[in-house]
Parts: structure tokens; C-alpha cells; sequence
């Protein structure tokens, strides 16, 4: 049997099809009596309306749906992010359609497409692909754009960051004022915008201080081999700055492997579920997931609602917590 349609309805109901059509897109006006029998018979048989076809007959041609493309949806920072962009749709009776990119420009491409083929009514994304020019050509005209977490090219649009320079530079500064000299950045591939902004803000405060930087990059993020070889030079570092989540919980496992979690100071970039329970506690750079979502999401909708001045670039402060691993001094120094 085939997936039932709007005659399938009618004919059950014992209505025209129009007074299916009228109680289906949510019109108040239908006999009561008419319009019970109608979602009865929708009931019954599990139908289910066609989105493209609603679009077409809607005075406004929404949908009631925005797409929610991010890094990996089931990370603790993206769940927290991709919460608050429901809350906030939910209010409003919207649903939320959600991607994952998994750091795949290719993908993001792909799915962005494929939800303005579904006719969403904005797209909230946070970009791993070097050019979002393709957007211009992919959506529908006029369909608002918000990035959140990592600022786009190509494509003009409201953008909500961290402040992911200051945070590093903040993060860098609190292990300089704890006494230490030979402090390593451990940071991701360099053509994500924000690992690049981190590693400036980690410069900045290593030039202020008149000190040389110690950089590595780690292209198996969660790997302690990245750090593991820093432990193992001449002149170790006596602290690091992980710019980013999965690059902390490698320099963990480094450091408890070889002893020195509390003779090496670290701090991180992004919190940790728990990370107040580890020995040393872990201090951090925290970012503020739900934040950046409400944001992002009230800024797609104020587009979607007519809003049409400049692109504004809302910037959501990061907070240095230091909770122990970070005020560790340098020993023998």
C-alpha cells in the first residue's frame, strides 16, 4: 500500500477535498463536526502532510522548519548549542532540522542543500569547508543565513563567535602570571578559523612577555603523542595551552601516563563534562555553548521576520576557570 494521500483522507472523512485541505494547513473556519471527522480519518490512516506542496498554498511560503548544521551533534559542546537553538524555535513553533559535518566540507555542502531543497526557512551553520560561497547558488533567495562558532567565506551573513583570540591570550597570560617561561600550544589543523585565532592569541601573549612560542599540531586530536614528544625534548615545556576539547583530553592522557599531571601545568581550551572532578581539577577557557545558540537563534529569526540591515558579528565572551591544573608553578625554577 502506498503512503496515503489528501483524497485518501477525503474519501474516509466522507468530505470534499478542500475541507481536508482547509483543516490540514490549519484553518479555524471548518464545522467542527466536519473538521473531527477529517483528523480522525488523518489518524487512521497515518497521513502525512506534503511539505512542498503546504509551501506553495502558505501566504507566507514558510515552513516552519530551520536546518542546524554543526560539527558533530553529539559532541557536549554542539548538544548544548543545538538545545538552546530548539528552545528557542520550539517557542516559536518551529522544528529544527539537524547535521552533522564531522569536519567534512563535502558534507556540509551536501547537507545544506539538501535542507533548502526541503524549503527551510533559515539555516544556522557552523562552517568546516574553506568557501560558503556555494550558499548563494543553493539556497532559495532570500533564505537568512546565521553562522555560529567559526566565521564563514565567501558568503556575507550574521555571525556569533567566541572570543576565541582574547580567550587564548587570557589562557596564556594566567600561566605566564603562575611563573612559567616554556609554555607549548598544542593546537588543531590551522584552516579552521577558530584553531587559527587561538594560536594568535597564544602568540600575542608570548611576544608581550618576550618569550619564544613552542607550537604543535595534532592531527589525531585525542592522541597523547603530540604531547608525549613535547615531554620528551631537552627543554621541556613547564605548562600547556590546549586550544581546543579533544586536544585537552590528549594532553591528559600524556601527562598521567608519564607522571606529570601535577608537576605540569595545563589549561584548556572549551570545558569538560566533569572536569572539576579530576586530580588537579582542570582549568579552563570556557565558552558558552547555549549562549551562542540562543544567539545565533534569535538573530535567524529576527532575518526571517524582515530584519535586513548589515551583517552584525555578535561576539559572546569566553570565561578563564581556574580550578587547579592551571596554577600549578613550574618546578625547580
Amino acid at each position: 500500500m502506498g503512503r496515503p494521500t489528501m483524497n485518501d483522507v477525503a474519501r474516509r472523512a466522507g468530505v470534499s477535498l478542500k475541507t481536508v485541505s482547509r483543516v490540514v494547513n490549519g484553518e479555524t473556519t471548518v464545522d467542527p463536526a466536519l473538521a473531527a471527522r477529517v483528523r480522525a480519518a488523518v489518524a487512521a490512516l497515518g497521513y502525512r502532510p506534503n511539505l512542498g506542496a503546504s509551501l506553495l498554498r502558505r501566504n507566507d511560503r514558510r515552513t516552519g522548519t530551520i536546518g542546524l548544521l554543526l560539527d558533530d551533534s553529539g559532541d557536549p559542546f554542539s548538544a548544548l548549542l543545538h538545545r538552546a537553538v530548539e528552545d528557542e524555535a520550539r517557542a516559536r513553533g518551529v522544528d529544527v532540522l539537524t547535521g552533522s559535518l564531522d569536519d567534512d566540507p563535502v558534507r556540509e555542502q551536501e547537507l545544506a542543500t539538501a535542507f533548502a531543497r526541503r524549503h527551510a526557512d533559515g539555516l544556522i551553520l557552523a562552517p568546516v569547508a574553506p568557501d560558503q560561497g556555494y550558499l548563494a547558488r543553493e539556497l532559495h533567495p532570500g533564505t537568512p543565513v546565521v553562522f555560529v562558532h567559526r566565521p564563514a567565506a565567501g558568503y556575507r551573513a550574521d555571525t556569533v563567535l567566541a572570543t576565541d583570540r582574547s580567550g587564548a591570550a587570557a589562557a596564556t597570560r594566567h600561566l605566564l602570571d603562575h611563573g612559567h617561561r616554556r609554555i607549548a600550544f598544542l593546537g588543531a589543523a590551522p584552516r579552521i578559523a577558530t584553531a587559527r585565532s587561538r594560536r594568535q592569541g597564544y602568540r600575542d601573549a608570548m611576544r608581550e612577555a618576550g618569550l619564544p612560542t613552542c607550537e604543535a599540531v595534532a592531527r589525531e586530536s585525542r592522541s597523547p603523542a603530540v604531547t608525549a614528544a613535547l615531554l620528551a625534548l631537552a627543554e621541556p615545556p613547564t605548562a600547556l595551552f590546549a586550544a581546543q576539547r579533544r586536544l585537552t583530553v590528549g594532553a591528559l592522557r600524556a601527562l598521567r601516563r608519564a607522571g606529570l599531571h601535577r608537576r605540569v601545568a595545563l589549561v584548556g581550551f572549551d570545558d569538560l563534562p566533569l572536569a572539576d572532578l579530576l586530580e588537579p581539577a582542570l582549568t579552563v577557557v570556557a565558552e558558552e555553548p547555549a549562549v551562542m545558540g540562543r544567539a545565533a537563534a534569535c538573530a535567524l529569526f529576527e532575518r526571517i521576520e524582515g530584519h535586513n540591515g548589515e551583517p552584525r558579528e555578535i561576539a559572546i565572551p569566553t570565561t578563564l576557570t581556574a580550578r587547579g591544573s592551571g596554577e600549578l608553578r613550574p618546578v625547580g625554577e
